[in-house]
């Protein structure tokens, strides 16, 4: 078993709260994603659940085993930094086996997990050199191994890919993920990045000032956010935020909708709606073109209503000139409405295709 709960956790220096009751559960053989700013508290939810920080309140399981208050040693977790720590002096060998020698496992064992390990993670030909003369996806891939080799059931990653260039991160990505089923590994991840969030996880959990935001899989935190930072933070342009208060002419913004806000609607809050649902055009709400970013594939436009900006995202490549004017709506199924506070208004009866 090896079930991961977090219940009411809390972490605290003096004054500073960096973990702000947080509770959250990760089924065993999951990967769950904890995603956010830099400096949001997920690292140090990391270090809680490996025993490296302290915890001040809130309690710790394991595999149905109160942890809190376990030596890290004895917990049952192995874990990858986002620095390799890989020792220089070492080979990729050494480096790969110098647990299982401190645990005192035998040299047969520790040779047979080695052979599995290697191939698992594509270093067979690489197990003599040393960390300096390993690429940065060669030295993740022997941090990788180090931890396959120790056979913990729960796996914590601290930012692994943060050093890596955008190709390797995906490719590692990939390998991540692909290990994680095989081995069926209960793995915990921290990220800021959403792109790794959306690709791998199994269950996000969105987390800004120490307290969890939303907790959901992917494509319920993307298609229902249940605050604005949720809306922003996930999806790349992020979700176009309206503030009706800013809005001069109510009537455009209501056309642009599709009929989907009434007066009463268009009170006050924000109105939401995702770049790829964005339809450039002669009627709706008025805007001028600041950008055409060309991508290849697509299009990405920012625009600007008054002191507004907003972005649409179409296939290929639009004819477009910073200074146009044109005029942009949405599929009336498109629109999220936010309050004042922050807070999603209902939700959208089915995603929009």
């Amino acid at each position: 078993m090896s079930r991961i709960e977090i219940r009411e956790l809390v972490k605290q220096w003096g004054a500073v709260v960096a973990v702000d009751r947080v509770s959250f559960s990760v089924a065993e053989g999951s990967l769950t994603v904890l995603l956010g700013p830099s400096g949001c508290g997920k690292s140090t939810i990391l270090r809680l659940i490996a025993g490296l920080e302290n915890v001040s309140s809130g309690a710790i399981s394991i595999g149905g085993n109160e942890v809190t208050g376990m030596d890290a040693a004895k917990r049952g977790v192995s874990m990858v930094f986002q620095s390799y720590a890989l020792f220089p002096h070492l080979t990729v060998r050494e480096n790969i086996l110098f647990g299982l020698k401190v645990r005192g496992i035998s040299p047969a064992d520790r040779r047979s997990r080695l052979e599995d390990a290697a191939r698992m993670v594509g270093l067979e030909d690489l197990l003599g050199r040393k960390p300096a003369q390993l690429s940065g996806g060669q030295r993740q891939r022997v941090a990788l191994a180090r931890s396959i080799v120790s056979r913990r059931r729960v796996c914590l990653m601290d930012e692994p890919l943060s050093n890596l260039d955008a190709k390797l991160r995906a490719e590692m990505r990939d390998d991540i993920r692909s290990l994680q089923q095989k081995l069926g590994l209960t793995m915990v991840y921290v990220t800021h990045d959403q792109v790794e969030a959306m690709t791998m996880a199994d269950q996000v959990v969105l987390i800004k000032n120490g307290r969890i935001v939303q907790t959901g899989r992917p494509h319920d935190l993307y298609e229902r956010p249940r605050t604005t930072f949720a809306a922003q933070f996930m999806g790349s342009p992020p979700m176009n935020l309206l503030e009706i208060d800013l809005i001069e002419k109510r009537s455009a913004l209501a056309d642009a909708c599709g009929g989907a806000l009434t007066e009463e609607h268009l009170s006050e809050g924000f109105v939401g709606v995702r770049p790829e649902h964005v339809q450039v055009g002669t009627a709706g709400l008025p805007v001028r073109i600041s950008a055409a970013d060309y991508l290849g594939a697509e299009t990405v436009l920012r625009m600007t209503h008054g002191q507004q900006t907003l972005f649409a995202k179409t296939d290929g490549r639009l004819r477009y000139q910073p200074g146009d004017r044109v005029h942009v709506s949405w599929p009336e199924k498109a629109v999220h409405r936010f309050g004042a506070d922050g807070l999603r208004i209902g939700a959208p009866d089915r995603a929009v295709s």
